[in-house]
């Protein structure tokens, strides 16, 4: 059993959570729909719960001790996990709800498509997903899981490999015409083309092919393949794509290969989830049914 003392009242929690926040016990109490005699009376029945000094008080201004503010800031990712497992109990209590974070490109061609087919063998399950390009961040965000690219070395996180990544030089046709003839170190004299996301591909893929470079590659960085896709496509440089988001482009001629086969990326695609929320109902039928569709070895869809 936890110490009663160490479990503090939700109102005092949320006091000092918003007097972090707001900066002023004034705001405090409009938020919070109170007096703020009703707030300063919450806060010090939670210094003596602690046993700690948590408020500076200056006359009738109130303000936050440093130890404070470190224990607000953690009680807040509480606080919000609090009221997210709230609304999915009120909302769909038998089904739940999933908080997903997923990639804007793979999400789109990979998962998109399959999705249907999970609503129709679970339709009291209600996915809500959000676009993340940067890495996920659970103990920041009330997310359940996330669809993302690594090296599935999360701490703190259990995952299911998805799918492995090829990447492919393309460019425009014409613009590394000369380059490609010569060889894949030819492509050092024409404009590279880097994905946030993938910092490192390009020295991966020269090493792949036997060429050493030592140093940072020049080149324009893109935050999203749709971005880079239309550089490549504007003639703007070469562009190391996964080759399924660029196949109907080579198949029309509006892209062509700037040498050689697609090279496996260093990373994979994986559903990454909490260890807290590993029995989490939602989590586990859209967890089982996604290992169904993870088939590393085939194409994706088109």
């Amino acid at each position: 059993m936890v110490p009663r003392k160490l479990l503090p009242s939700i109102a005092s929690l949320r006091a000092l959570e918003a007097l972090d926040r707001l900066g002023s016990a004034s705001a405090v109490a409009e938020e919070l729909s109170l007096t703020q005699s009703a707030i300063s009376r919450q806060l010090q029945a939670l210094e003596r719960q602690m046993g700690a000094d948590l408020v500076l008080r200056d006359r009738k201004r109130l303000t936050l001790t440093p130890a404070a503010q470190a224990y607000a800031a953690e009680i807040r990712d509480a606080l919000d996990r609090i009221v997210q497992a709230s609304l999915r109990l009120q909302v769909l209590p038998e089904g739940g709800t999933l908080n997903l974070a997923i990639l804007p490109a793979f999400g789109m061609r990979w998962l998109m498509p399959r999705l249907p087919a999970f609503t129709r063998l679970h339709p009291e399950v209600t996915i809500n997903m959000a676009t993340r390009l940067q890495p996920f961040n659970f103990a920041a965000e009330t997310f359940d899981a996330a669809i993302h690219f690594g090296r599935n070395d999360w701490p703190g996180t259990d995952s299911l490999l998805l799918r492995s990544e090829r990447m492919l030089p393309v460019c425009a046709p014409g613009l590394a015409a000369d380059a490609a003839r010569a060889g894949p170190a030819a492509l050092l004299e024409v404009p590279l083309l880097h994905i946030q996301t993938r910092p490192q591909a390009w020295k991966h893929w020269f090493a792949a092919q036997g060429v050493d470079v030592s140093g940072p590659l020049a080149g324009t960085m893109y935050d999203q393949f749709s971005t880079i896709t239309q550089a490549a496509l504007h003639g703007l440089g070469v562009a190391l794509m996964p080759d399924y988001l660029v196949e109907a482009d080579l198949a029309a001629g509006r892209l062509v290969k700037a040498h050689g086969e697609p090279v496996e990326a260093q990373g994979a695609y994986y559903l990454v989830w909490p260890l807290a929320r590993s029995r989490d109902p939602a989590l586990t039928l859209f967890r089982d049914w996604l290992a169904s569709q993870a088939q590393p070895e085939d194409p994706l869809p088109r």
